[in-house]
């Protein structure tokens, strides 16, 4: 299976930034590897600059979270038709910081993944444990619950990003044997031909070991993405 590198870049980024993403480029020789997908999603203020400069690159550029409703009276949000529109070929729905600073509950993520499927896109669905969900032993309950209320039950495109809430932005990492123990999990209640992706602070430094785990399939990619020199090193050790 094809590893997937996602940068999630948040609320970073101005249109200047697309020399950054020049520079990934030129790390490469000009263009994407071919034995690995990278994908950028910026935030909703570059998704369009961002395709249309780097799509023929072999960069695929995504949101970071779209409504559910293709229209209507929703003041400020994204629907999934605008991304896609606008170039975007992939979608972050459910996001921790999505889940806990705007209350979203599986139901919202689910819909929202129906609204990705809808604009022909793929939906990246996030799901992962607090850290006093972890402390109690209750990773795999949360997990489980977060992948039965969040996938669409007709869903047919979708990636899964396992980040342990307690590891995204805070230089903790799981064990190794912590991961492979989740994503084994997690395979186990996904279709076969899903990607697994790992998240939470996914660094130069961690990438080969966690790359390398048996059903990680990739990686969403935090504060390292925003750096030429660190994404393009977690890159490689996806090769």
């Amino acid at each position: 299976m094809k590893p997937l590198l996602a940068g999630n870049w948040k609320m970073n980024g101005l249109s200047a930034s697309v020399n950054e993403v020049e520079k990934l480029i030129g790390m490469f020789d000009g263009s994407a590897p071919d034995d690995v997908d990278i994908l950028i999603c910026p935030p909703a203020t570059l998704v369009g600059l961002f395709a249309t400069e780097f799509s023929d690159e072999g960069i695929a550029i995504g949101g970071q979270d779209c409504h559910r409703k293709a229209s209507g009276a929703h003041t400020g949000d994204i629907s999934a038709e605008m991304l896609a529109d606008a170039g975007a070929a992939f979608v972050i729905v459910g996001h921790s910081e999505r889940r806990a600073d705007h209350g979203e509950t599986d139901a919202v993520v689910c819909a929202k993944a129906e609204a990705a499927q809808r604009a022909g896109m793929t939906a990246i669905i996030c799901v992962g444990e607090t850290e006093s969900e972890r402390k109690a032993g209750r990773e795999k309950d949360v997990v489980g619950a977060q992948l039965s209320g969040s996938i669409p039950r007709q869903a047919e495109n979708y990636v899964i990003a396992y980040e342990p809430v307690w590891a995204i932005g805070t230089g903790m990492t799981p064990t190794i044997e912590d991961i492979a123990a989740m994503h084994d999990f997690i395979r186990d209640r996904t279709r076969k031909d899903v990607r697994i992706l790992y998240g939470g602070s996914v660094k130069p430094g961690n990438a080969r070991e966690i790359l390398a785990v048996q059903n990680v399939n990739g990686a969403l990619v935090g504060g390292a993405s925003l750096k030429a020199e660190d994404f393009a090193a977690i890159i490689k050790a996806a090769l």
